[in-house]
């Protein structure tokens, strides 16, 4: 049997966490790395990519917003 996959975060320093990452959501879509429940958070792991996440947020909620929108010519037309 491998051996247990260990948590990413400050990996090779002496910080270092030795939790055992978690199989199904302790891999960060951005980064993609193995972390334990306490760091599997962008946020909790310095994730290089946050901003980059923070930023695909915002457009996808800006163009939903955007797509929600009422249009004036539609209410005064019933």
């Amino acid at each position: 049997m491998p051996a247990k996959k260990r948590c990413q975060f400050h990996l090779g320093t002496d910080s270092q966490c030795s939790s055992a990452a978690l199989r199904l959501v302790g891999e960060c879509p951005h980064c993609r790395s193995q972390f334990c429940g306490s760091h599997r958070l962008p946020e909790h792991h310095e994730c290089n990519n946050l901003e980059d996440c923070r930023q695909q947020a915002f457009e996808r909620n800006k163009s939903k917003l955007e797509s929600e929108r009422t249009v004036a010519p539609k209410i005064a037309a019933s």
